[in-house]
């Protein structure tokens, strides 16, 4: 079992740093006053013990520690006989905890009052190599500031670089789920809402009609759309089991332009005429062809189910870098106060993500009409709605 020690933050921190600089500093003076023959002198310790008290507040009243702290430490050398270098530490901890919190101005605070008050005292007395030993230790103590505020503003980038780039992972993710889900969504809208409305037309024209044969030929119709239904739906089901192990083949391919006169028999077979005028459009990429077939699958199932048409023509026939197609039927084409179901949505979506365009709506004369243009083969920045 691994036991963690507990990690101080804050004012934790400040106060166990004051706590353990006030220590050594406190036992340091007696050794040096001892060394140097000299009694120890409780105005010194006075002073080591207020600048030390100010390390507790950095993180809240930095100002005041960039102060008090550097201003303790010059007052300790001007009462204390034995004139220990371990001082220094007041203020070289001072802006080493003030360039960790990222105070800039803090440390120039620190570094300037120690500056003014060592300026000061060597107006009094000045004493050259004294003078030029403690600008030598400034400018060493501002330099390890600034490399320590430096150090941590760059990792502090570097964890927020990290954290932005975790949640535009973890976008990206929602938004691929989100069209993946869509995808499958319009898949499956397309192949049961054609093949059950197929089904459900020729049922009940079993159920009503008398003879024998017509029935027949009903239920074989049945039979057969009922067998694609289950095929798509296998496929697709495939595809859901597959999202983890890609180096699987899929589980069917999928629709193409070859395919449409097939959809058109079965739509025949509901008692709709309909009319193929399809020219033999090449180099079209599979995201294409399966587009265009969906939509005439859509376009002619809303035939069957909504418009009372009595006759469909089904047009497609290359256009440029484009693939054109058209679905006009002879029903009542909806009226002006058409509402856009999931079936016009969907074949909208579908043609926008490839980077076509689509209309749909009443034609002149009476009927409905739907038109898409796709692009033979959509670029990269055509692929998203």
């Amino acid at each position: 079992m691994r036991i963690s020690a507990p990690r101080l933050e804050g004012w934790r921190l400040d106060a166990a740093l004051a706590l353990f600089t006030g220590a050594v500093l406190l036992a340091s003076e007696p050794l040096f006053a001892a060394e140097r023959g000299v009694p120890v002198s409780a105005p010194a310790l006075a002073m080591l013990g207020v600048g030390a008290a100010g390390l507790a507040v950095v993180g809240r009243l930095p100002y005041l520690t960039a102060v008090v702290s550097p201003a303790a430490m010059v007052l300790y050398y001007m009462v204390s006989p034995s004139d220990g270098w371990m001082a220094w530490i007041l203020l070289l901890v001072t802006v080493v905890r003030l360039a960790a919190v990222g105070d800039r101005a803090g440390v120039a605070t620190a570094v300037l009052v120690t500056l003014v008050a060592v300026l000061i005292g060597e107006g009094l007395s000045f004493d050259p190599w004294r003078a030029v030993a403690v600008i030598a230790w400034l400018i060493v103590i501002f330099s390890v500031g600034e490399s320590v505020r430096n150090r941590n503003a760059y990792l502090r980038e570097v964890e927020q670089r990290a954290a932005d780039a975790e949640r535009g992972r973890e976008e990206e993710a929602r938004r691929r789920a989100s069209e993946e889900r869509l995808r499958i969504a319009r898949e499956l809208h397309d192949v049961v809402a054609h093949n059950i409305s197929l089904i459900n037309v020729q049922a009940g024209a079993a159920v009503h009609r008398r003879d024998p044969e017509d029935a027949f030929r009903a239920l074989e119709a049945i039979r057969g759309a009922s067998k694609e239904t289950l095929r798509e739906l296998r496929s697709t089901l495939g595809v859901l089991r597959q999202a983890d192990r890609e180096e699987e083949a899929p589980a069917g391919p999928a629709p193409t332009l070859d395919r449409l006169p097939e959809l058109v028999e079965w739509t025949r077979a509901a008692g709709l005429r309909v009319v193929l005028d399809a020219d033999a459009v090449a180099d079209v990429s599979a995201p294409t062809e399966l587009a265009v077939y969906r939509i005439v699958q859509e376009a002619l199932t809303n035939a069957v189910r909504h418009s009372g048409a009595g006759g469909v023509r089904v047009r497609v026939a290359a256009d440029g870098d484009a693939v054109r197609v058209g679905v006009d039927d002879d029903g009542t084409g909806g009226g002006p106060d058409l509402h856009e179901g999931n079936g016009l949505r969907g074949m909208r979506e579908r043609a926008a993500a490839l980077g076509g365009t689509f209309s749909a709506g009443p034609r002149d004369g009476g009927g409905f009409t739907v038109e898409a243009r796709i692009p033979r083969r959509p670029g990269d920045g055509g692929r998203r709605t």
